[in-house]
């Protein structure tokens, strides 16, 4: 298995308020482990929402004591939650949040927890989004009142019903998905608010290297306008030469 990273500051933003962390090796008493964040808040407290909840986060795994990997990044996000709420009491951290979406693979299953907009997607020879977006916009599709297309243009796609920190729910969203041979490709907005589902697809199911496949990604997202941060980890499930495509 082998997975690559990458993070830009996009085209339009003066900052880069996303994080990533990508270990194929033991976290813990996890096998591995992917995460992706997009902090929010004003000046650079949402740089440091997301840098402090993945690093904490990552900490807090390698100190738990459990077999069970969604217990783990359960116990792991809630303890990160608290410890967000009070950093929020400084004035310089009021309102601070952050997205998560995090992975995890064994030789059988792959974990998969999320809040905010952050997302995980499945590639063989389809692409499925496995995470559910925690958005408004989201909520705005299951009511049948916009659909999907609809969803990267509508005026209010940045406003989040779930997050670490900022005020509101902090409740996260987990997956088991039975593993084989494709990729995953863990995301921040700043991807899927710029580029559909089907050029990801073809971008991410071509026969290039992980690092190619990672900066052509970023490219079409600026390409499209970099209106906000892009950050990305893709994930070959397989050994060498497996990977179904």
């Amino acid at each position: 298995m082998q997975s690559v990273g990458t993070s830009h500051r996009g085209k339009v933003r003066s900052e880069n308020q996303d994080t990533i962390f990508h270990s194929d090796e033991p976290v813990g008493q996890l096998d591995n482990l992917y995460i992706v964040a997009d902090g929010m808040g004003g000046h650079k407290a949402g740089g440091f929402a997301s840098s402090f909840a993945v690093s904490r986060f990552v900490e807090l795994i390698r100190e738990i004591e459990n077999s069970d990997p969604i217990e783990i990044m359960k116990e792991a996000l809630q303890k990160v939650s608290s410890e967000i709420l009070l950093k929020c009491q400084e004035e310089e951290y009021s309102g601070m949040g952050t997205t998560m979406v995090a992975a995890t693979v064994t030789e059988e299953s792959i974990f998969v927890m999320n809040i905010g907009d952050s997302r995980l997607y499945f590639a063989d020879q389809d692409l499925v989004q496995v995470t559910t977006d925690h958005s408004f916009v989201e909520e705005l599709v299951k009511a049948g009142e916009i659909d999907r297309r609809q969803m990267r243009q509508h005026p209010k796609r940045n406003l989040i019903t779930r997050a670490i920190g900022a005020g509101i729910e902090s409740v996260p969203d987990f997956f088991e998905l039975p593993k084989k041979n494709g990729y995953l490709l863990l995301c921040s907005d700043g991807l899927t608010s710029m580029v559909a589902d089907d050029e990801i697809k073809e971008l991410l199911l071509d026969h290039s290297q992980l690092e190619n496949k990672a900066a052509q990604l970023v490219n079409r997202a600026n390409e499209y306008g970099g209106k906000d941060n892009i950050s990305l980890v893709i994930v070959a499930l397989g050994e060498r030469g497996e990977i179904t495509c």
